[in-house]
């Protein structure tokens, strides 16, 4: 799971240019093959060897990192958070065309990006999920089949809503091999790359090491429990406690 890539790399989640053509030279190495793209996998138990590249948010950044993985002729997943279309930092609508008819997989990253979506009402949910599947549907010319969560706080009825909505795979921020499934929709885990991962971990990651995606599960499992017990404060001290570092 990435977000942008950028000059400077500023943000947790934010990895320099050259910092991520190592990245995709190391994974290119590891796994010996394309990542595949969620329509791909049949059934809920996708081949062991598969891996897919997600991208969240619909920064600006997307062109030059599709660019990048079709030079190696490799498809990857953008996750659009449809509200901010165009607005300064984001792919605007032509862009996002420009992605799909590179043979990128194109889906929801929800429409307003709420901080807590666990949190929000089911009718909220369905909003979310709703208009941003219509939006890139409209956009785009045909239906979009996949999204993923945005803030990362997960819950049934997150799943819910999203596979009500109609997405059949939806991926979260669980660092977790184990491909789920909630009321017909897959629910698939990611690995969070960081501005200071490593391209030998992402590469392992990739690979499927288990070593690797432990590493990041008890720190998520503690995360998670942090937001639960501060509720809506959790942002803003994170923010608070990144600013200081």
């Amino acid at each position: 799971m990435y977000h942008h890539v950028l000059d400077p790399a500023e943000g947790v989640y934010t990895v320099g240019t050259e910092r991520f053509r190592e990245h995709l030279d190391e994974i290119q190495r590891a796994t010996g093959r394309a990542p595949a793209l969620a329509h791909e996998l049949t059934g809920a138990t996708p081949p062991a060897t598969a891996w897919m590249i997600t991208f969240d948010d619909g920064g600006s950044s997307g062109v030059q990192v599709a660019e990048e993985l079709s030079r190696r002729s490799w498809r990857g997943h953008f996750f659009i958070q449809t509200d901010v279309v165009g607005e300064a930092g984001f792919l605007d609508w032509d862009e996002v065309r420009a992605l799909a008819e590179m043979g990128h997989a194109i889906g929801s990253h929800s429409c307003s990006h709420p901080d807590r979506m666990a949190d929000l009402s089911w009718d909220q949910l369905l909003d979310e999920w709703s208009r941003s599947g219509q939006a890139l549907a409209e956009a785009l010319g045909r239906p979009v089949s996949t999204a993923s969560v945005p803030g990362g706080l997960y819950s049934r009825d997150v799943g819910r809503a999203a596979a009500r909505a109609g997405f059949g795979t939806l991926f979260t921020s669980l660092p977790s091999q184990r491909v789920r499934s909630i009321d017909g929709c897959l629910l698939i885990g990611r690995y969070a790359i960081r501005r200071d991962t490593p391209a030998a971990r992402a590469a392992e990651a990739a690979a499927g090491s288990p070593r690797a995606w432990a590493s990041q599960r008890t720190p998520w499992a503690l995360r998670g429990a942090a937001k639960r017990v501060a509720g809506p404060r959790y942002e803003r001290i994170r923010q608070t406690l990144l600013a200081r570092r």
